[in-house]
């Protein structure tokens, strides 16, 4: 099998150019691309075969790894459309989100005093997941009308929501170890 380098993620693995993904058909074209470009089979090939293979398993493990996680395939199909987003200087002017952000970080840095942190842990991350999901789905609604400013402030938002599922579960595991230790 050879890959043309050149063709976009969704090509790649036959789908849809489409924020909605059908999750387990895009693992099962994932292990099937890779069974047959991995660089093990090519072991015993020419170094340029060898090298064509790795650099096609790197690809396929690209595409893979953007497709799979929501909020680098929104900022993907955000790219093809020719727009790139710089989180680094770009953030949600939504001021009633900022504000939420502010609570739920003096929420998670008050978690010790709470009697029961790690079920008020688990409340937040239920919540986080409930909002993600709305925002997966708004998303999806966004980029099908091409309302990329949207979009672009969905994304910076779900990013937000994703660095706190991250904080979240590495305090639960600190405050696991403390408890239990």
């Amino acid at each position: 099998m050879t890959i043309d380098l050149k063709q976009d993620f969704f090509e790649l693995f036959a789908l849809p150019r489409d924020y909605s993904i059908d999750r387990p058909l895009l693992e099962n074209r994932y292990r099937e691309i890779q069974r047959a470009v991995h660089p093990d089979k090519f072991v015993n090939a020419s170094d340029q075969e060898r090298r064509v293979s790795m650099q096609q398993a790197t690809l396929v493990n690209e595409a893979y790894e953007t497709l799979i996680d929501p909020i680098e395939r929104g900022r993907y199909l955000l790219s093809l459309t020719g727009i790139t987003l710089d989180e680094e200087s770009r953030s949600t002017q939504d001021i009633e989100f900022l504000g939420e952000q502010m609570e739920l970080r003096e929420s998670l840095a008050e978690i010790h005093t709470q009697a029961e942190p790690l079920a008020e842990l688990d409340k937040m991350s239920a919540t986080m997941n409930v909002r993600m999901s709305a925002m997966e789905s708004e998303l999806a609604t966004r980029l099908q009308q091409s309302d990329t400013d949207e979009a672009i402030d969905l994304i910076l938002k779900m990013q937000f929501y994703s660095k706190l599922q991250i904080e979240i579960s590495e305090l639960e595991a600190d405050l696991e170890d403390e408890l239990y230790g």
